[in-house]
């Protein structure tokens, strides 16, 4: 499955994080690709909304990975820009990427070897201008169709 549209605004990425929220397992493995700055932190945080997490998400970019547990179902946040080849192995991230929450991981292509990408919901975010982002969301996972209606309803472009 494969979706493409568009945000205007950062509330509009906050909301679209909170529809997501509203398809996500335990188990679910999010990732999210795209421009520096593009909004990968701030769809997490509509995520972190929709499943009622009222601590505020900031960007895990020097922590490697956040975790909230005050909410629905936890939410493990991971940024893997900082990692280099071979350091992943020895950080367990895996327990969190498997593990009974939500995990969202911002820059997956530098610990791609511990997802799953037929089972994850595959998210990239580009800038279009100072306000719009295009989202181009893809997944093999079947556990997902239902966010595609919910998307295809909500979002015309």
């Amino acid at each position: 499955m494969e979706i493409k549209f568009k945000s205007h605004s950062k509330e509009e990425t906050i909301e679209l994080g909170k529809l997501v929220s509203q398809f996500v397992f335990r188990g679910s493995v999010l990732t999210l690709t795209g421009d520096l700055g593009a909004g990968k932190t701030t769809f997490t945080g509509g995520v972190a909304k929709g499943l009622e997490i009222e601590e505020k998400v900031s960007s895990p970019t020097f922590n490697i990975m956040k975790c909230y547990f005050k909410g629905k179902i936890p939410l493990y946040h991971i940024d893997a820009y900082r990692l280099e080849e071979g350091t992943n192995k020895v950080l367990g991230l895996e327990e969190f990427i498997e593990g009974d929450g939500v995990c969202l991981i911002e820059w997956p292509n530098f610990i791609e070897e511990l997802i799953d990408n037929k089972m994850a919901l595959n998210i990239e975010i580009h800038h279009v201008d100072l306000n719009t982002r295009s989202f181009k969301i893809v997944t093999e996972n079947k556990k997902y169709s239902g966010l595609f209606d919910a998307i295809k309803e909500r979002y015309h472009d």
